[in-house]
């Protein structure tokens, strides 16, 4: 194979993805990470403030996207997702590819995109590996970080596709029970992985 394995990484929220994706780091994988790429676009100076600030004034404070502002201009305006969207996902993609550019020589590499089969991304990855956990389990994760409410949470679960049809689209599964079961599956799969496309 003449570039790197594209692994994606998915899972809903409260499933243990980052964790997951730490894991890989760990391991001597170099990960991409979606939601980092996020957070330096909308930071003082990133690419997307300029752009985000003509169509949203209100959601820049002090050079940078306030992202509590930005949630609430979404919640009041049904045209406004798309509006946002139409500039930061040229933004990510473009990012992701500095990325395959600067990792061309690796042989494995991590994708870790939250919304990976609802922006299509996984067209990009070779194979997909999601990372999953009970209901109960996931909603209990989620709420003990004391950053949302319940009905926070269902606004965004109600946006992610279902975890079972992410489950069903999946190459690999994983299941986050314990930090060291998690990490015994990774290092299984890096090197599944690495014999199967060497």
């Amino acid at each position: 194979m003449t570039r790197p394995f594209r692994l994606g990484l998915t899972g809903s929220i409260g499933m243990g993805k980052s964790t997951t994706a730490r894991l890989f780091a760990e391991e001597g994988i170099p990960v991409w990470d979606a939601d980092a790429t996020v957070h330096a676009l909308y930071a003082k100076d990133g690419a997307a403030v300029a752009p985000l600030a003509e169509i949203f004034p209100d959601a820049i404070r002090d050079g940078a996207v306030d992202r509590d502002r930005l949630k609430t201009l979404l919640q009041s305006n049904k045209q406004a997702l798309s509006q946002l969207e139409s500039v930061v996902h040229p933004l990510v993609q473009a990012a992701r590819q500095a990325f395959l550019l600067t990792h061309n020589a690796d042989d494995l590499i991590l994708l870790d995109i939250p919304l990976l089969y609802e922006t299509g991304a996984d067209k990009d990855c070779d194979a997909v590996l999601v990372i999953t956990a009970a209901p109960d389990v996931q909603r209990t994760r989620v709420l003990a970080r004391g950053q949302m409410t319940e009905a926070q949470l269902d606004m965004i679960l109600a946006r992610q596709l279902p975890d079972a049809e992410k489950r069903r689209r999946a190459d690999f599964l994983i299941e986050t029970f314990t930090l060291e079961q998690t990490r015994a599956e990774v290092r299984k799969l890096i090197k599944h992985l690495r014999s199967r496309h060497a």
